[in-house]
């Protein structure tokens, strides 16, 4: 098999091939979150309901995570730059497609199609970049790559605010043609395949494996989107999806270990190093799309702010993120242990999701997020690279596909989890905070009738009669019940959120430290 130090490209080539894979990557991701705030607009004209709308994103999401593990062997398959292309010019089509849907489930089925072009295009262009530079430089590789996977998510709201507001929904979708023509193009001029061992006959490809991984991680993904609105396990469609989840990964798991031509190679997964980057990709995702999903989420429903104002709120950070990643990629060429990165980042994320919990109110103003946000920026730019150095840096040739694959799904997973224990959170916490904050409302206290007699006044005066007056007095009341109780169910998310990143810290310092000795440095894998 050819080596990965065969695909190192200098000069003008190297640096065409990284500004593809990096567009590719970004086409990806900014689908994810861009669709977030046309969803409105696309209801109204597919005449569709909340519920099946939802299915826009979770469409996608089911295509993507179900391919990103299958990318290592589909390179092997059609060559990596065929696969690629072939990618790239399935999730351009449908882009198209999607734009031209006529009503909701055409629209649904071009998304789920949308999604199993773009999820190699994640996956194989981290390969790619990684592969095309030398050992000694991946660190600054990896944070090149990195700029495209942070700034995605943040890039996708504003990006879609201004494009809804100004054209309409079908055009978020038109962008990635003349992107995806392009970078098809670029790939088949430039990008060079790796020489693989012996392709899998047809009677050798693992259609059973294959099978399995759609049905666990299919039913997973349909679980974590969906299980808030069906009410968990009260709903017979999420118990049976359970049940298929757990089936299916407990044979997919068994079959891959005992077939002789695995569609995932699980056998990777011995390397330390690997294991621990997984379990870090998974938290990271979590953080990094339950962050970018809770912030517009409250200043939109609880401030009234509008989907560009969100969106324009998380530039900040992004940039910042951006600025970080070269720094980054520099102080882990020069040497700077990995896991000291890590913990670190987990530290500034800790401090920027407790200034949240400290910093939420009913009526927060805009420049109060500003220092925050540039920590979580700072934060996030500290994680993302020193995780997937560390997770690849001890894999050699085709592991790193294979590694690269594991990482990109965990984050993914990590994000849907990361969702969807939110928006459960959220809804079970209000509840709580209702109970609590109406126990204090005794409609004996003096204070609360005061309270009530004046807003009554105020009604009456603007033109009520005193009954009508009276009544819109108590609604008034309940609202803000209802606005505290969702504020504090914010605070909470935050707290928690910093906890989880503050209790992994030990966890990372103490594993490394622990395998160090089996660990090679950055500038010697892969050699």
């Amino acid at each position: 098999m050819q080596q990965s130090h065969d695909l190192v490209e200098y000069g003008a080539r190297r640096v065409i091939i990284t500004i593809t894979a990096i567009f590719c990557a970004l086409l990806e991701i900014v689908d994810t979150t861009i669709v977030n705030v046309a969803l409105n607009e696309m209801k109204g004209n597919l005449g569709s309901t909340m519920t099946e709308i939802g299915w826009v994103i979770t469409a996608y999401a089911i295509g993507n995570v179900i391919i990103v593990p299958m990318t290592s062997w589909l390179s092997q398959q059609f060559g990596r730059r065929n696969y690629f292309a072939a990618s790239i010019i399935i999730f351009t089509v449908f882009s198209f497609l999607c734009g031209n849907a006529t009503n909701i489930w055409e629209l649904v089925l071009f998304r789920f199609l949308q999604g199993v072009g773009g999820g190699a295009l994640l996956v194989t262009s981290q390969t790619i970049i990684t592969e095309s530079y030398p050992p000694e430089k991946r660190g600054m590789a990896q944070a090149i790559y990195g700029l495209g996977v942070i700034i995605g998510p943040t890039l996708g709201p504003p990006l879609g605010g201004y494009i809804v507001d100004n054209f309409s929904w079908p055009y978020i979708f038109y962008i990635n043609i003349p992107i995806g023509v392009i970078a098809t193009l670029l790939t088949l001029q430039f990008v060079k395949s790796p020489k693989y061992k012996e392709k899998s006959a047809a009677s050798d490809v693992d259609w059973l494996g294959i099978g399995l991984l759609a049905l666990a991680v299919g039913s997973l993904q349909y679980i974590l989107e969906k299980g808030h609105d069906e009410d968990w396990f009260s709903s017979t469609t999420i118990i049976v999806l359970v049940v298929a989840a757990v089936l299916g990964i407990f044979f997919f798991i068994w079959r891959e270990l005992i077939y002789d031509h695995p569609i995932v190679e699980l056998r990777v997964l011995k390397n330390g190093n690997l294991r621990v980057g997984t379990f870090l990709s998974f938290i990271l995702g979590f953080g990094l799309y339950g962050s970018t999903f809770i912030i517009p989420l409250y200043t939109q429903a609880t401030l009234g702010w509008t989907a560009q104002q969100s969106g324009a709120l998380m530039i900040p950070a992004a940039l910042t993120t951006a600025f970080m990643m070269p720094i980054i990629g520099t102080l882990l060429q020069k040497g700077v242990k990995q896991q000291y990165l890590i913990g670190f980042g987990m530290l500034l994320f800790f401090i920027y999701s407790f200034w949240g919990y400290k910093i939420l109110t009913p009526d927060t103003g805009k420049d109060a997020f500003f220092w925050m946000l540039i920590v979580r920026g700072v934060g996030m730019g500290m994680l993302f690279i020193p995780i997937t150095t560390l997770s690849l840096s001890t894999l050699k040739g085709q592991q790193i596909g294979q590694g690269a694959a594991f990482t990109g799904m965990m984050r993914q997973l990590g994000g849907s989890f990361g969702v969807a224990v939110i928006t459960t959170f959220l809804a079970r916490q209000n509840d709580v905070h209702k109970s609590a904050l109406v126990t204090h409302l005794d409609r004996t206290d003096p204070d609360v009738i005061n309270r009530v007699h004046m807003m009554q006044q105020n009604f009456i005066a603007k033109g009520y009669s005193p009954d009508n007056a009276l009544q819109a007095a108590y609604k008034a009341l309940e609202g803000m019940v209802m606005k505290q109780a969702s504020v504090l169910s914010y605070m909470d998310v935050f707290l928690y959120l910093g906890i989880m990143f503050l209790v992994c810290i030990p966890f990372v310092l103490f594993v490394k430290n622990k395998k160090q000795k089996g660990k090679v440095d950055l500038s010697e894998a892969m050699h």
